[in-house]
């Protein structure tokens, strides 16, 4: 046999493999896949917005925040003309902000580039605000039939086991490499199917810690598992160590009881949320300091501070962590109103009108604690 006849003999070979692969990948995700609400719906409005809440968050976190925001909004005209506030308010507790913000501007998009329909061509899926190549080839391949592969982590996972790739997965050529490999796999046929079978794979079985190898599918083809090596991928370069800030806010009440809270600017981390305002400790200053400092800054109001926090919260951030610190503050005399010195909005709110706005997750704590002060108050009145 030919050098030539021999290399079309192996092509033929891998490529019955894979469809074999293929075939056995999609009969088990038609007997095991979990059911999800927008797994019942080729709306590309709501497989977009599943894909963006489940961008760094479990599916079970994911679900009842899904299911209010499609009652909510239940199409991208709603969602368009909502104000911003409703929809962080809505929000609140998924984290990762800038997902929302860019669901409300892509949703505007829609509206007044594409008549309101959801595109079907990379280029213009690509170009709306925050959507990437994973979440444009999920939204194309699963609401389209278009054939895209979607890589997250979960698939690079599986892919990294199943071709044993032992290169570091943080580096853009290995993942440009994994992404190859992906759509070289892809059954284009059911290319919505096959996404969804892998990303299935990655969460139920083939998972980071104790996968099961036993339940795979592939476990026939894999290489890591033939190998018994299973553990060793993928492999990932130490992260580097989180830093750990200390911040300090000032819970503020007027002469009528109410609080001041502030809004974060749009293009800061959190933009958007409410919040007391506040800031990072710098150098070995001390907190009350911090207080006195950040609302002269933000506000140009100067205030006196408690010498101790009423309340402490350690909250962790994909790049760093914090302890938040927020301590009852008042107005001087002299000071005079508020005036916000970055343009920033700023208001005063009823205690019990706190649950109105969105806040992030620590400083929701507080509010928390305020909120149980005051009913516990008006129960003793």
């Amino acid at each position: 046999m030919t050098g030539k006849a021999q290399g079309r003999t192996n092509q033929t070979v891998t490529t019955h493999k894979q469809a074999t692969d293929c075939r056995t990948l999609l009969d088990w995700y038609q007997q095991v896949r979990r059911h999800m609400p927008w797994r019942d719906t080729f709306d590309p409005y709501r497989i977009w917005l599943s894909e963006i809440m489940l961008q760094q968050t479990r599916v079970d976190q994911a679900q009842p925040y899904y299911e209010r925001f499609v009652h909510r909004f239940p199409d991208v005209h709603e969602l368009a003309k909502a104000n911003i506030d409703d929809v962080l308010r809505l929000w609140e507790g998924l984290g990762y902000y800038s997902r929302a913000r860019n669901l409300h501007k892509a949703a505007q998009q829609i509206v007044g580039q594409h008549d309101g329909r959801f595109p079907d061509r990379y280029d213009e899926v690509i170009a709306l605000q925050g959507i990437g190549p994973y979440t444009a080839a999920a939204v194309l391949s699963i609401a389209f039939g278009q054939p895209y592969a979607a890589v997250d982590g979960n698939v690079i996972r599986v892919i990294s086991r199943f071709f044993a790739i032992g290169e570091d997965v943080r580096r853009t050529d290995v993942q440009k490499e994994i992404r190859r490999r992906a759509n070289a796999m892809l059954d284009r046929s059911r290319p919505g199917d096959f996404n969804q079978a892998m990303m299935e794979l990655g969460a139920t079985v083939c998972k980071p810690v104790h996968p099961e190898c036993s339940e795979c599918p592939l476990q026939n083809s894999c290489r890591a598992y033939q190998t018994n090596s299973v553990e060793h991928y993928p492999f990932k370069s130490p992260a580097k160590k989180r830093p750990h800030y200390h911040i300090a806010v000032g819970v503020v009440r007027d002469g009528a009881g109410r609080l001041l809270i502030a809004r974060r600017p749009e293009e800061a981390m959190l933009g958007g949320l409410w919040e007391f305002p506040g800031g990072k400790q710098e150098g070995d200053e001390p907190l009350t300091e911090t207080v006195r400092r950040e609302l002269e800054e933000e506000l140009g109001i100067r205030v006196a501070v408690e010498e101790q926090p009423f309340e402490v919260v350690d909250h962790a951030y994909s790049h760093f962590t914090i302890t938040l610190h927020a301590f009852h503050a008042t107005i001087h005399e002299e000071s005079g109103e508020p005036a916000a010195q970055n343009g920033e909005p700023f208001t005063w709110v009823a205690t019990d009108e706190l649950t109105e706005y969105a806040f992030p997750k620590a400083n929701r704590k507080i509010t928390q604690t305020l909120t149980g002060d005051y009913r516990q108050s008006a129960d003793r009145t």
